[in-house]
């Protein structure tokens, strides 16, 4: 089984390059926050059986510890996840592995902001990966024009969401180095999922649009279901399984799965292809992000 573990970490990330082009743009009509709303409530009631009995271990934590969880549900299960969503909302203007891959920046928030954070120390190569990646990211998204800042450019918008949870997810990712301290990444996963849910039912119930549950279409509710089933916790899980048991440099090449898989399909199910300058844009951006991934960041003193 340890040989096949990386096929577990690119299995999930296939499955989040499908959820990126095929189900979750297929609810752009309904609100972005009732859609993450769902999602996480439906993965929350879904794990429940499974961790009912380990809840009453939140009540156990410090309250660095619960401070620690409410930041990742806030940057990661809700600002992250909507904005992720709404930059792929923009369905029928924008070639959408654009956005997935801006959101592949990831990497270099969470190490910028670990640095500021928590006091590491980045090496001067960084500067020069993370420019290149800006770079790349620019490359791909405008190719060599300049991009018009006007209420009507579909493409500043998407990128501009996606890049939005580019630093949300990073964030998340730094806050989750605390979160994790006194619990599994099973039941940390859990509590995120859950805390996440109630923050984005204040969310919905506080504005109305829980009154717009009535909007969803069966064919909508469907899809958020097998957003919930398929996406939101099994390939969190199938990515942590495989992640325990392979190196991080092996899993940030099998993480390519998911802009790959999100290029392929975005060109079969819509035949959007990006055009030569933004190829060499993308090549750019996920040499950066690997040589970024597996830098080695001293510890703090």
């Amino acid at each position: 089984m340890d040989r096949l573990a990386p096929l577990f970490v690119i299995a999930a990330a296939m499955l989040w390059g499908f959820d990126g082009i095929i189900l979750r743009p297929a609810l752009h009509e309904l609100p972005v926050a009732l859609v993450v709303f769902l999602e996480s409530t439906i993965v929350t009631v879904m794990l429940t059986p499974f961790f009912k009995g380990q809840i009453k271990q939140l009540a156990a934590l410090g309250y660095k510890d619960i401070l620690s969880f409410f930041g990742v549900a806030v940057l990661g299960g809700a600002v992250g996840t909507m904005a992720i969503t709404k930059a792929l909302f923009y369905v029928d203007y924008v070639n959408l592995s654009i956005p997935v891959l801006i959101q592949k920046l990831q990497p270099v928030f969470a190490i910028f902001l670990a640095a500021a954070f928590l006091k590491e120390k980045l090496p001067k190569i960084f500067f020069f990966w993370a420019g290149l990646a800006v770079l790349g990211a620019y490359l791909m998204t405008f190719g060599l024009h300049v991009p018009a800042f006007t209420p009507d450019n579909k493409t500043l918008a998407a990128s501009g969401f996606a890049l939005i949870a580019a630093m949300s997810f990073g964030a998340s990712t730094v806050l989750s180095k605390r979160a994790l301290a006194n619990v599994s990444f099973e039941l940390g996963t859990y509590f995120r999922f859950l805390i996440s849910s109630l923050i984005m039912m204040l969310i919905v119930f506080s504005s109305g649009l829980i009154y717009q549950v009535e909007m969803i279409s069966t064919h909508q509710a469907l899809i958020i279901v097998m957003i919930a089933f398929i996406i939101g916790g099994p390939a969190i899980f199938l990515y942590y399984y495989g992640l325990k048991k392979i190196t991080a440099s092996v899993a940030t090449i099998c993480e390519l799965a998911f802009p790959l898989t999100a290029v392929l399909l975005e060109y079969v199910v819509r035949g959007h292809i990006l055009s030569l300058v933004q190829w060499a844009g993308v090549i750019v951006l996920i040499l950066s992000i690997i040589k970024v991934t597996n830098m080695k960041v001293p510890a703090p003193h």
